[in-house]
């Protein structure tokens, strides 16, 4: 479980971050969603450590952020899985070297092992004998699931994913919201998704947060927000519906062309 109270950034003497307070729940798709420059991103750096806070404190499992010294906070980001709005795959790399990567630099395992790892989490994610292929020669849903399987990689607590979607066609989309919900369930992980995808909140939302210029505006789950009067949620549900059918409309035309 991941705690955030009255959480603060700053940037100079701008405020992005002001006062959240936030539960993140284990074996839950925890969500947070907002327009572009809500502060979403450097709320979710905040919570990885990217960033020093200004005020408040995250707590990993009931221990305080603040108070871990150096190794500690390196055993932490082993503990951590990341998954890229663009997938941050090495070009260079077979999807077996992708996935082995964190493998190499953070655990001790005999290299037989690590095989058998890389193995297990390619077949699931359903990439199945994908091992010697290259970034090149995948789809855009074929890398977000490579990016997945090498965030499992090391077996985490904690799932963080960066607009998991972006780029990909609804139908891929939905494949990807799953399989996140089914290992986020399989395993106990406590996932922390940014989004701004309407259908994902829908589908997968457990857990839902909305921050807007750098509040938290709502708190609820997909249930709750069809029935919420938030002027905030039903802003935000509206805007990102339009922008969807405007995507949808573009590629259409795109493929008739």
């Amino acid at each position: 479980m991941i705690r955030v109270e009255n959480l603060i950034k700053k940037f100079g003497d701008t405020e992005v971050i002001r006062g959240i307070s936030a539960d993140f729940f284990p074996g839950k798709v925890n969500l947070i969603i907002g327009k572009s420059g809500s502060g979403k991103t450097v709320f979710m750096k905040s919570l990885l450590g990217l960033y020093d806070i200004d005020g408040g404190e995250i707590y990993y499992s009931g221990e305080p952020l603040s108070e871990m010294d150096f190794k500690r906070r390196k055993t932490l980001r082993t503990e951590m899985g990341m998954v890229f709005q663009g997938s941050a795959l090495f070009d260079s790399l077979t999807v077996e070297e992708n996935v082995i990567f964190p493998l190499k630099m953070f655990s001790n395992m005999i290299e037989a092992d690590m095989r058998d790892r890389v193995n297990f989490c390619l077949g699931r994610v359903n990439l199945e004998g994908a091992n010697k292929k290259y970034p090149a020669e995948l789809s855009g849903g074929m890398k977000k699931r490579v990016a997945i399987a090498r965030a499992i990689a090391m077996n985490p607590k904690y799932l963080f994913c960066d607009e998991p979607n972006s780029g990909l066609d609804p139908q891929t989309s939905i494949v990807i919201d799953n399989l996140i919900r089914e290992i986020t369930l399989e395993f106990g992980i406590t996932t922390v998704i940014n989004t701004h995808d309407m259908n994902s909140v829908m589908e997968i939302g457990d857990n839902v947060i909305l921050i807007k210029d750098g509040y938290k505006a709502w708190q609820g789950n997909k249930a709750d927000i069809l029935t919420t009067d938030n002027e905030n949620v039903n802003e935000f549900v509206f805007t990102s519906q339009l922008l969807r059918r405007v995507k949808e409309l573009h590629l259409q035309s795109s493929r008739r062309e």
